[in-house]
C-alpha cells in the first residue's frame, strides 16, 4: 500500500447489475476544513436532466434518504468493527447512524450533530459538499487511522436507482460491507488541505 494525497479524486464505481444511463461518473474528494472538520465532496457528471433529484429546502435530519438520490460516507477506526453511516440528500436532509458491528444498529442522538451541507448544480454537473464535525460524534477517536467508504444512490426520472462505491463485493450492492472501506485516513492537522490517505488494494 502507497500513501499519497488524495488527488486525482477517487472514483465512485457503478455496481455491474445497475443501470447507469445517465451518470458518466462520480468523483470524490476529501479536505479538512479544520482540525476535526472533513469535507466531503461528490461530484457528478451526465445528463442531469435525466435525474430525480430533490431541490434544496433546509439542513435537517430524516430517515430511509438512500430509497432515492443519496451521497453516503462510511466511517470508523481502522481494524474496529465499529462505524459510523452518514447520508446526504440534495434536499439538505441528512441521517446518520451507529454500527457495533456489521449493520448491527441504528440512529444515533449526537447531541449537536449537523452536517452542513451545500449544493452545486450545473448542466452536466451536481455537487454536493458534507462538511462533518467529527469530535461531535461519540466513541470516535481522532488520533487513530480512520477506514472510510465512499458510495452514491442515484435514481433517474424513471425511477431505476444505479449503485455507486469504491469497491464492491461480490453479489448485491452492500455499501456496508468492509470491501469499501478502502480509504484510511489520518489525524487532522490544523488548517485547510487535502487528506493523506492509503488506498487499500
Amino acid at each position: 500500500m502507497t500513501a499519497a494525497p488524495l488527488s486525482p479524486p477517487a472514483a465512485l464505481v457503478n455496481h455491474p447489475d445497475t443501470p447507469r444511463a445517465a451518470v458518466d461518473s462520480i468523483d470524490t474528494d476529501l479536505r479538512w476544513e479544520r482540525s476535526g472538520t472533513l469535507a466531503i465532496i461528490y461530484r457528478l457528471t451526465g445528463a442531469i436532466q435525466r435525474l430525480r433529484i430533490p431541490p434544496f429546502q433546509s439542513a435537517h435530519r430524516a430517515d430511509g434518504l438512500w430509497g432515492h438520490t443519496c451521497f453516503e460516507a462510511f466511517l470508523g477506526a481502522k481494524n474496529d468493527a465499529e462505524y459510523y453511516e452518514f447520508n446526504f440528500s440534495p434536499s439538505g436532509e441528512w441521517a446518520v447512524y451507529g454500527f457495533r458491528d456489521y449493520r448491527d444498529g441504528g440512529p444515533i442522538d449526537a447531541d449537536g450533530f449537523q452536517p452542513a451541507i451545500f449544493i452545486n448544480r450545473e448542466d452536466r454537473i451536481l455537487e454536493l459538499v458534507a462538511k462533518i464535525r467529527l469530535d461531535q460524534l461519540p466513541e470516535l477517536q481522532l488520533d487513530v487511522c480512520l477506514s472510510l467508504g465512499l458510495a452514491a444512490v442515484i435514481e433517474e426520472i424513471d425511477g431505476n436507482l444505479s449503485y455507486w462505491a469504491l469497491k464492491h463485493p461480490v453479489g448485491n450492492p452492500d455499501f456496508h460491507n468492509p470491501v469499501n472501506f478502502i480509504l484510511e485516513i489520518h489525524s487532522p492537522v490544523a488548517g485547510a488541505g487535502a487528506i493523506a490517505y492509503t488506498a487499500k488494494p
